[in-house]
């Protein structure tokens, strides 16, 4: 039971931090975001929120994967640069929705893109497994990256 938990708490973190993020910058996304030149690959408005959902519950399974390791340094790294990544990418909604900043936005991206990449290491250092979950958050963190950089350059 105590595993359950676990996994529960592990899994909800990044939901409600990603929820949170949507809720802060839902008027942003429907009024604001929709007046911008975007480029041909930008997908439609209806994917963002099951690609994310789906994102943050595979960080919620690396996180109880590392949690469930005995504690160390390693251990311990893993946990704050999963921490630091989720704070960045909580940072990047309210910089480019909620300010209208995608100059800034893009700048903050490459610090999460980095994160996320460290993050990748530093688990994989744990349980390789928990660091392999995170690729297709990398994929697509690289892929926002370019349409963030796309749509700076095309408003």
């Amino acid at each position: 039971m105590k595993n359950v938990f676990k996994f529960i708490i592990a899994v909800a973190i990044p939901e409600v931090v990603g929820g949170i993020s949507g809720f802060l910058t839902f008027e942003s996304i429907k009024n604001w975001y929709s007046t911008l030149h975007k480029p041909v690959f930008n997908p439609p408005n209806y994917i963002f929120g099951p690609v994310w959902t789906i994102l943050y519950f595979l960080m919620g399974i690396s996180l109880y994967i590392i949690w469930q390791q005995p504690t160390g340094e390693k251990r311990t790294r893993a946990i704050w640069f999963f921490s630091l990544q989720l704070f960045l990418n909580f940072c990047w909604s309210i910089i480019f929705f909620t300010l209208q900043r995608p100059d800034f936005s893009m700048i903050e991206i490459v610090l999460l893109w980095l994160a996320i990449v460290t993050m990748i290491v530093t688990m994989r250092q744990v349980k390789p497994l928990a660091g392999y979950l995170q690729i297709p958050y990398l994929l697509w963190v690289s892929f926002a990256s370019a349409l963030n950089f796309s749509i700076w350059l095309l408003n």
